[in-house]
């Protein structure tokens, strides 16, 4: 198990008790914002803390912003499209665009429950700053996944826990959390998953064109689209886009564009109370039959009986 890797690796490699003090003080950070089990975001820092005391059994899709996740305690499995990532305590999982992800805790108890934070960051300040530290690029190696996992290292945890704190204070906020995650960015950018990003072409111009594509569909997921509108918007011919938006995201435009409006439609209803056919013609769908069978497939229950599942969850935390 992932635990007990690291574990043997603290023995091989030497870790010191500064990187254990630090992991169990992000550990107690995360639980402080996370009263019961769930999601909790925090609009403060632009990101999310995840508690989950069940292993196994406990599947939670979602949509991620470009984000960096660290886990502090247990085990995930996080799916991308057909791309499956594992990631322990101390471990990291970058997403370097937005992208529809399904979480699987697998071990968690409730005595020591799984705890993550993940850091929303723009994919253009990734850009930004990934050209700025590789001017010249470096050398493309093979690439393949959406997803980009390494271990953190204590700066990047101290890191972390300085952010934190910061919510404790309304100038450290304004004026010194944006400096740490660019500091948070910038240690990640210079760990082997920063190189990977560079290899990926994160600095070129295909790369930068379907970050714009992702970008307009964030914010026109309603909207009828055409495979040749987005790739004329990213300056490829449409078989390139297709290729190059693939192999970032792990799925097709289009399915991506459905993964967008599925979640904004489950988050109308649950949020704002909406019914399935109000919730379905805001996110763009024209049949009520479509949206109900598309929702029943990808998130394993129709919106009715799924949004009277979520309901009762949040009604025991009242």
């Amino acid at each position: 198990m992932r635990n007990d890797r690291y574990e043997m690796k603290r023995k091989i490699y030497g870790i010191n008790d500064s990187f254990e003090t630090e992991t169990i003080r992000l550990a107690e950070h995360i639980r402080s914002h996370t009263p019961y089990d769930g999601d909790f975001d925090n609009k403060t820092l632009n990101c999310k803390f995840g508690k989950y005391s069940k292993g196994g059994t406990v599947c939670v899709k979602t949509f991620n912003k470009s984000s960096l996740l660290i886990v502090a305690q247990g085990t995930k499995r996080v799916t991308i499209g057909r791309e499956v990532y594992h990631v322990g305590k101390a471990q990291m999982l970058l997403l370097p665009v937005a992208l529809p992800v399904e979480i699987h805790s697998l071990q968690a108890n409730q005595s020591k429950p799984f705890l993550n934070i993940g850091l929303a960051f723009d994919s253009h300040r990734i850009l930004e700053l990934a050209s700025k530290m590789y001017p010249q690029g470096i050398h493309k190696g093979h690439m393949s996944g959406t997803g980009l996992v390494a271990d953190a290292d204590v700066n990047i945890i101290n890191a972390v826990n300085r952010l934190l704190m910061c919510l404790s204070n309304p100038d450290d906020i304004q004026y010194i959390a944006p400096i740490i995650l660019d500091e948070i960015l910038i240690r990640v950018l210079r760990s082997p998953i920063g190189i990977r990003i560079v290899q990926m072409g994160f600095t070129d111009s295909n790369m930068q064109g379907v970050i714009r594509a992702i970008s307009w569909l964030g914010e026109n997921f309603s909207r009828q689209v055409k495979i040749a509108d987005l790739a004329k918007m990213a300056y490829m011919s449409d078989s390139t886009f297709h290729k190059h938006f693939k192999n970032v995201t792990s799925m097709t435009p289009l399915q991506y564009q459905k993964s967008l409006r599925l979640h904004e439609a489950r988050r109308l209803m649950l949020s704002d109370s909406m019914d399935a056919a109000a919730a379905s013609s805001l996110t763009g769908y024209v049949s009520i039959s479509q949206f109900n069978r598309d929702y029943s497939r990808f998130f394993g229950t129709p919106p009715k009986r799924d949004m009277t599942k979520l309901r009762k969850q949040f009604r025991q935390h009242d």
